[in-house]
């Protein structure tokens, strides 16, 4: 998993009724892209370092530039 500032974080439950979660990256810890980062939740604007597990996947958006 690789992903940069302002890409999209989706964390799908495993538990069926239960929200997805997403949120925006913020920080990239590392240069290559990989976890953890940290993200600003979209439902509660928290921000929390997050090690994605296999339920989550990163939406790239085109960079300006």
């Amino acid at each position: 998993m690789h992903a940069a500032v302002g890409d999209r974080l989706v964390v799908r439950s495993a538990h069926v009724g239960e929200s997805v979660r997403d949120g925006e990256i913020v920080e990239v810890r590392h240069e290559d892209g990989s976890p953890p980062y940290v993200v600003r939740w979209s439902d509660t604007g928290h921000e929390s370092l997050v090690y994605p597990g296999p339920d989550a996947e990163v939406q790239h958006f085109p960079r300006e530039g």
